[in-house]
């Protein structure tokens, strides 16, 4: 549990409490001050935003896609007293959410990528194969699901979104496995297609399981999460004012690339070389706060075993101008999910 520096500001209703992973790293790196103004882009559990409240008299907006989320937190919104602002919408709207909101700057923004631990626990979501629910795996209510994903598209399709999103090396017989078994009976349960996954990828003691990364691969398509994540980046580099913070934690090397790429594109000089007449770049927007990753320690790890592969990645905003977003390349030589639903 987080408290503010003399308990005053402590929020104490809502949700039940939850400790995010890297709570401590992430409130160090954000720095909360009494006034500032915080964008949780993934407001899941709530437990960035409840931390950052009660670390210092500010205000907190709020984001999340799933509308189960935002429900869960109407206690937790009545609890601040006014200081939280609760707005269902995507992450890559976080700019625009701010500025509905009547604010052209914020003093910080905070981004969990993936799912969120409630998700994953109900099995009703499907994202997990550890209890049987409907294969659904969307983090909205809106767009196909994976079972709609897994009935239409081509085999050579699905085997690049496994390969690409799950970095699984068994992708391509997976992918015919899963249109074979289509081909018999529709595949609309998570314990069916993890099943179908268990009979191509074998066990093996110590390792994760088979499916995991055919799942990882499937929720990260239907969620768009990485084009998300490049467009929630750009959309933070416009809205933070000078001085402001940039925080995020990812659980992938596929997330973690693009946080990585974007905050070096964005905080390095680009001069010519001595052979050539110097060319200059854009002037870099952030500065660096982490020159390499902040994992969890061994106690966090033993406490939470999925913070186990945690990064977080910090910047801070200068008084340069935003550069142009360009997010077409986290997604090169992956179908969109418009082209893989149009069939086999």
């Amino acid at each position: 549990m987080m408290t503010g520096r003399d308990g005053g500001n402590a929020v104490d209703g809502g949700l039940a409490r939850h400790i995010p992973v890297l709570a401590a790293e992430v409130l160090r790196y954000l720095a909360p001050r009494d006034g500032g103004l915080y964008l949780d882009g993934t407001f899941g559990a709530g437990g960035y935003s409840r931390a950052i409240l009660d670390a210092a008299d500010c205000s907190v907006i709020g984001i999340d896609r799933d509308k189960t989320a935002i429900d869960a937190g109407a206690g937790l919104v009545a609890a601040s007293l006014g200081r939280l602002t609760l707005v269902e919408d995507r992450f890559s709207n976080l700019d625009e959410v701010a500025r509905s909101a009547g604010h052209h700057s914020v003093d910080g923004v905070v981004l969990d990528i993936g799912v969120s631990s409630m998700q994953l626990d109900e099995a009703a979501r499907g994202f997990s194969f550890r209890n049987d629910g409907p294969l659904d795996m969307r983090m909205g209510r809106d767009g196909p699901s994976a079972a709609d994903l897994i009935a239409a598209v081509s085999e050579r399709d699905l085997g690049t979104i496994i390969a690409r999103l799950g970095e699984e090396r068994f992708a391509r017989p997976i992918a015919r496995a899963i249109v074979r078994a289509r081909g018999e009976a529709p595949i609309t349960t998570t314990r069916q297609l993890a099943a179908i996954v268990e009979r191509v990828v074998h066990a093996r003691p110590g390792a994760i399981h088979p499916a995991t990364r055919t799942f990882q691969a499937l929720r990260i398509f239907i969620n768009e999460e990485l084009v998300e994540l490049a467009a929630a980046l750009a959309a933070a580099e416009r809205i933070l004012k000078p001085g402001g913070r940039l925080v995020v934690v990812t659980f992938h090397s596929l997330e973690d690339r693009i946080v990585k790429t974007f905050l070096a594109d964005r905080s390095r000089i680009l001069a010519g070389s001595r052979h050539a007449p110097e060319t200059r770049g854009p002037q870099p927007s952030f500065v660096l706060l982490t020159r390499k990753p902040v994992g969890p320690d061994d106690q966090e790890i033993a406490s939470n075993p999925r913070a186990r592969s945690a990064k977080l990645r910090a910047a801070e905003r200068n008084g340069a101008p935003a550069q142009p977003a360009d997010i077409d390349d986290v997604m090169r030589g992956v179908p969109s999910l418009a082209e893989a639903m149009r069939g086999r």
